[in-house]
């Protein structure tokens, strides 16, 4: 059996179907304000994976987020077969909580077909075993958080990190907008590529568009600072597993009228590019309160 909070992802992504083509998922609350996006994300990968025949594979994905998830409560995933062709078959994923729509999808499948080949380098950067694990916050600093943020940062959550260039998240300073981090699932799982793949759909909403503060000395966890993903999009090029370590390297262009765009890709340790992904996101820097 796998470690409790793998088999809690895993189940998480499983979903309950209601209909042929209506599902029903749990949330968790992993310490966030609402829903976690890539719960959402991989959740609504999973609804569409499971209404497609296994030889086609999910290869794009563009989704965007209308309003915030309630943790409290299910959501339901009605899923449309728009188009099943010879090759290709696209789905669209409407993710439903209190009536309302808070998140589509549109997702294309392919068969698996030879072609040409070319790839981006991954970047010369240390292995995850020359790379200490993240430092546990000290209690002082801890005690002085608010309880939902104690919870975030102390869970032992389903992946483990290596950051290249740590950042201290509550102390953030000025640096340039992009940052390296290999993680991997701290457990082994089934060979469900499937299931691999809504995984990674779930881990990639991890560090995106938090790359997109660093030049301006800001983080999620400061008070004054209000962040939102507003869309998410992925493409998967390459077999992985993420049972094994992959390398994250994410990089944001520009930030401008209260948005930041960043862009990741995807490298498993033998350098092959697996996974691209791109995010907009949400960042207002409010007024600071005064004590």
């Amino acid at each position: 059996m796998p470690h409790p909070v793998v088999a809690e992802l895993i189940d998480l992504l499983a979903l309950e179907r209601l209909e042929d083509n209506l599902f029903r998922g749990q949330s968790r609350d992993i310490g966030t304000k609402y829903v976690f996006g890539g719960q959402v994300l991989g959740q609504a990968v999973s609804a569409a994976q499971q209404t497609t025949t296994p030889e086609r594979e999910v290869h794009s994905l563009h989704g965007y987020f209308l309003r915030a998830g309630d943790i409290d409560h299910p959501i339901v995933y009605d899923v449309d077969r728009a188009r099943d062709g010879r090759s290709f078959s696209v789905r669209r994923v409407t993710a439903i909580q209190h009536g309302q729509p808070i998140f589509v999808l549109a997702a294309s499948f392919h068969a698996p077909e030879p072609g040409v080949e070319h790839q981006l380098s991954m970047p010369e950067v240390p292995s995850p075993e020359d790379l200490p694990p993240p430092e546990p916050i000290d209690a002082e600093t801890l005690a002085a958080l608010p309880p939902k943020m104690q919870r975030w940062l102390t869970r032992q959550g389903p992946f483990e990190l290596r950051h290249v260039y740590p950042r201290n998240e509550l102390k953030p300073t000025k640096r340039p907008p992009y940052q390296q981090v290999w993680f991997r699932l701290i457990d082994r799982i089934g060979d469900d590529a499937a299931l691999h793949r809504a995984m990674l759909a779930y881990a990639s909403d991890f560090h995106l568009i938090g790359t997109a503060t660093f030049p301006h000395a800001i983080s999620y966890y400061q008070p004054n600072v209000q962040m939102a993903s507003l869309d998410h999009a992925m493409w998967f090029h390459r077999p992985f597993r993420v049972d094994e370590w992959l390398l994250y390297a994410c990089d944001s262009p520009t930030a401008q009228g209260a948005r930041g765009l960043a862009r990741g890709l995807i490298y498993d340790r033998d350098g092959r590019l697996v996974a691209s992904t791109a995010q907009e996101g949400l960042i207002r820097v409010l007024p600071a309160r005064q004590e």
